[in-house]
Parts: structure tokens; C-alpha cells; sequence
């Protein structure tokens, strides 16, 4: 089979709401990633895979298996795998580049395949607004504060991070199976973020963000869309590019 597609999908948050549903959701992405990798010629996690993720010098966090064993399957195959970090998996540092030979990204990154550019980030603290969120961005990124939270045993560092994780709204959210707010695109950050961004930049055709939970395909100007690709707690939606096209789908959870 040609390997003619490139696939995106973000914000699975494995870990919430509890053990036994993260999980299930797991074993359904495995199974997403064994029917994608047959046509793949790439895969982008675009953030928060985890929804507590922190590397200590020998210690990473228990569980996840299943789906970092498939992605070392898939590496291993020759497709590569790119991982946008998000706010919730912001302390992956090395491992997962060094076992696993996924390529990591922090910041936003534009891409071209099939002629087309594709500008990709996570989401998280662009567009305007939300300047409580961009500070507290500003100090899980800094560097001193990673040193000292790297002090703390791996066990009350795990337990600290999994018991805030839990008590979260997108935890309520998985637990429910709901889906979440709905909301008009002209307000959205991102799609005025995009559409700054096109203005500086008007040869991308692209702009692939995850981070706002709800899946999203949106025109900005004539040649140019916005797509948020949802998530895996309540839609499971992920994107195609093939041919030049990028799309939306659902994976059927049954």
C-alpha cells in the first residue's frame, strides 16, 4: 500500500479520568494507530497525549505501554512520528526522542507537503487574551522551577501532578463522555491568531492546532484554512492531508 497520507490527531489526555477509562482510550488508539500506519507516510501528535507527563534523569511516569511500544512499532517501520508538546505534556524533554525516535516540538512549525504549507502548533498561549495562562506557561517553562520540581521524589511528584489531573474539568469531561462548550468561530483565539498570521504570511494554506477541544475546519481568506483537530476525550476526531486536501474524520469508538 503507498504511503500517501499524513495524520494529526491531539488531546488525548491518557491518564484522567481514572486508570480503567484512560486505559480503554489508550487501547483505542493503538488500534487507531495500527489501521493509520498502513498508509501513513507521517503521524503528528499535536500535544497533551499525556495529561501529566514529567521526566525525571532515570524515572519517566508508570503506565502507557501500550501506545508508546506501537509508537516505537511505527518508528521503527521507517514513518515518522512528531510530537508538538502541549501545556499538559510540557516536561517531555528527551525520552521520548532518544527510545522512541519521535521528533519533538515545542514551537510553532510550518511544514510543506504536496505543495501546500502547513503552519502547526499546539495552541496553547497564542491569539489574544488569556494572560493569566501565558504567565503561568512562562513558569512551567522555566528552567529553575523544572530543577526543583525534578527534587521532588518521583512518587509525590506523580501523585501531585495525577491528583491535580483528576480534579480537572477536561477529567469531568472524560468521565461524562461529554463533549465540550460550543462556541462562535469569530471569537475563537486561534482563528484570530490564523488570521493575524495569514496577513504576515499569505503562502500558508494550513493552520492545524489542537489544544481547544472541538473539532473545527474553518475557511480564512481564499486559499487558506484553520483546523482544530478536537480531541479523545468526548469527539475523537483527527485530520487527513492527502493530496494536497486536509480533512477531518471520526474514529468509531465501538
Amino acid at each position: 500500500m503507498r504511503r500517501t497520507k499524513l495524520y494529526f490527531a491531539s488531546d488525548f489526555h491518557l491518564g484522567i479520568p481514572d486508570k480503567k477509562s484512560s486505559l480503554e482510550r489508550e487501547k483505542m488508539l493503538v488500534d487507531w494507530l495500527d489501521t493509520v500506519k498502513q498508509d501513513a507516510s507521517g503521524i503528528f501528535l499535536m500535544g497533551d497525549v499525556f495529561d501529566f507527563w514529567f521526566e525525571y534523569k532515570y524515572v519517566v511516569p508508570k503506565g502507557y505501554t501500550r501506545i508508546l511500544g506501537k509508537l516505537a512499532e511505527i518508528t521503527d517501520s521507517g514513518i515518522a512520528v512528531h510530537l508538538f508538546r502541549g501545556n499538559h505534556d510540557v516536561w517531555a524533554f528527551n525520552y521520548l526522542k532518544e527510545e522512541l525516535n519521535i521528533s519533538i516540538h515545542r514551537r510553532p512549525r510550518v511544514f510543506e507537503y504536496s505543495g501546500k504549507k502547513l503552519f502547526m502548533a499546539h495552541g496553547d498561549g497564542l491569539g489574544p487574551g488569556d494572560k493569566g495562562y501565558k504567565l503561568l506557561k512562562k513558569v512551567f517553562e522555566f528552567k529553575p522551577n523544572q530543577f526543583l520540581f525534578r527534587w521532588l521524589h518521583p512518587d509525590i511528584g506523580a501523585r501531585m501532578g495525577l491528583f491535580l489531573s483528576r480534579k480537572s474539568r477536561l477529567a469531568n469531561i472524560a468521565k461524562e463522555g461529554k463533549k465540550d462548550i460550543e462556541y462562535e468561530i469569530s471569537d475563537e483565539m486561534l482563528f484570530r491568531y490564523s488570521k493575524k498570521k495569514l496577513e504576515q504570511n499569505p503562502e500558508i494554506n494550513y493552520f492545524i492546532f489542537g489544544h481547544r477541544h472541538i473539532p473545527v475546519q474553518a475557511g480564512i481568506g481564499d486559499s487558506c484554512e484553520m483546523i482544530i483537530l478536537g480531541d479523545w476525550l468526548g469527539h475523537f476526531s483527527y485530520g487527513v492531508f492527502e493530496h494536497g486536501e486536509m480533512r477531518l474524520e471520526y474514529w468509531d469508538k465501538k
